[in-house]
C-alpha cells in the first residue's frame, strides 16, 4: 500500500500528554505496476516532510526504491529523497540514486522523480525517465521535484495510493 499524507493538523498526544503535530507530508508504501508483457516492476516509498519544514518541500527526507525485471534483464535502485510535494490526490517525490544493481548500477548519482495519483482502485504512477530513457540517462542538471504525468497503472491488488493534500502556511 502506498500512502501520501499531508496537512498540519494536530494528531493524538505523545507519551507525555502533549499534542503531537502530524508531519506536513509523507509518501509511504509499496506497489507493483501493471504490464501486459509480465514485467516485474515495483516501487517502494518512505518519504517524509516534517511539520517544521511545511513551507519547504526541499526539506523532505527518506528513501524510495524501484526495480524492473523482465527475463534476464533488469535491476533495482534506491534513492535518497530531496523533495516532496503533494496537492489534491497527486504527489511528486524526487531523489538522488544512492545504490543500483545489475542494469541500474550506472544510475548512481542521478536524480529521478516519481509522480503518484490516487484514483481509488485505478491508481497511477509516472517517473521522470519516461521521456529521458533509462534512469542512468537522466541529465546531470535535472531539477528537484520533476517527474512525468502518472501514466502507468498500478497492478490490481498490489497496492493503493492514498493522498491527502499538502497545505503550506500562507
Amino acid at each position: 500500500m502506498i500512502t501520501v499524507a499531508a496537512g498540519s493538523a494536530v494528531a493524538a498526544q505523545d507519551d507525555t500528554g502533549e499534542p503531537r503535530t502530524r508531519e506536513a507530508a509523507a509518501l509511504t508504501g509499496t506497489a507493483k505496476l501493471y504490464r501486459s508483457a509480465g514485467d516485474d516492476i515495483t516501487f517502494t516509498f518512505d518519504a517524509h516532510l516534517d511539520a517544521e519544514d511545511r513551507d519547504n518541500p526541499l526539506g523532505a527526507h527518506g528513501t524510495f526504491s524501484f526495480s524492473h525485471y523482465l527475463g534476464d534483464w533488469g535491476g533495482s535502485a534506491e534513492a535518497e529523497v530531496d523533495c516532496l510535494v503533494t496537492g489534491g490526490k497527486v504527489a511528486v517525490v524526487s531523489g538522488v540514486v544512492t545504490k543500483g544493481d545489475r542494469d541500474l548500477a550506472d544510475a548512481v548519482g542521478k536524480r529521478v522523480g516519481i509522480t503518484v495519483h490516487d484514483r481509488g482502485a485505478d491508481d497511477r504512477l509516472g517517473y521522470s525517465w519516461a521521456a529521458l530513457g533509462l534512469p542512468q540517462e537522466t541529465p546531470d542538471d535535472m531539477p528537484k521535484c520533476v517527474s512525468s504525468a502518472p501514466f502507468e497503472k498500478v497492478k490490481k491488488g498490489s497496492g493503493d495510493f492514498r493522498v491527502l493534500p499538502w497545505r503550506p502556511e500562507r
